[in-house]
């Protein structure tokens, strides 16, 4: 099987407001619920599971039974880190039945604006090269903070990558990864490309992503983005 893993179990303190970011409604629809349709509207995709913060999972239920999200299969309570809710995902993957050789797409919950093309391009990168990694290669000049000034790096920018979601892998990979983080005492990794680089992978094949699916829902400006690019259609004149 094809499985969305969607990671919805931060607080969401940056975003300062009294609800949990993936809950939030933006253009009365919550946030988890774009990103459910995401995966829910893509044939690829043979089901869902998500990793929910303590105590909101019932209306994860009911927010997917209202919006008919049929292919969420599963809920798993988060953990205290991005790597331990994801951990905790891979474990109830694995205690429900799935198979070591099951694709396991893990995406961030308020990353809404996933695309088909993205979402079949990670199952297909993995199918070839067992790993995949969605970003996009940096077109800003980066450089590095050094207390309060800004200083140059070595590394050319056309070998930067600003790293989105997805990250697929089968899940006999992910579990064996964050087993050996376990063993190797690696805790606190951001994303699972990050957890893999810790532990010296360096088969992570780049998928192409997007600056829509760059956006993730992290402050509130990030709001009004979303709101107008949900909105917005592509010039018809354009290639």
């Amino acid at each position: 099987m094809n499985i969305a893993l969607l990671t919805a179990g931060g607080t969401g303190n940056r975003m300062g407001q009294d609800i949990p970011k993936q809950f939030m409604c933006i253009d009365n629809q919550p946030v988890i619920v774009y990103t459910l349709q995401a995966f829910q509207f893509c044939e690829a995709i043979d089901a869902i599971a998500v990793v929910c913060l303590k105590g909101w999972e019932v209306i994860l239920q009911a927010y997917a039974n209202q919006y008919n999200i049929t292919k969420l299969r599963w809920i798993f309570e988060g953990g205290d880190s991005n790597q331990e809710s994801i951990h905790n995902g891979l474990v109830g993957l694995k205690d429900a039945g799935c198979s070591d050789e099951d694709i396991i797409l893990v995406h961030d919950g308020v990353r809404p604006l996933v695309s088909e093309e993205i979402i079949v391009n990670n199952i297909e990168t993995c199918k070839k090269y067992g790993y995949a990694v969605t970003g996009l290669i940096c077109k800003e000049a980066i450089m590095e903070l050094k207390g309060k000034t800004i200083h140059k790096i070595e590394i050319p920018r056309e070998r930067l990558v600003r790293t989105q979601t997805p990250h697929t892998y089968r899940l006999k990979t992910l579990l064996d990864g964050h087993a050996k983080a376990k063993a190797e005492n690696i805790s606190g990794t951001v994303a699972s490309c990050t957890l893999f680089g810790e532990l010296g992978v360096d088969e992570q094949h780049l998928v192409r992503g997007s600056e829509k699916n760059g956006l993730k829902l992290t402050s509130p400006e990030d709001v009004e983005m979303f709101k107008a690019m949900k909105n917005t259609d592509p010039e018809p004149w354009m290639k």
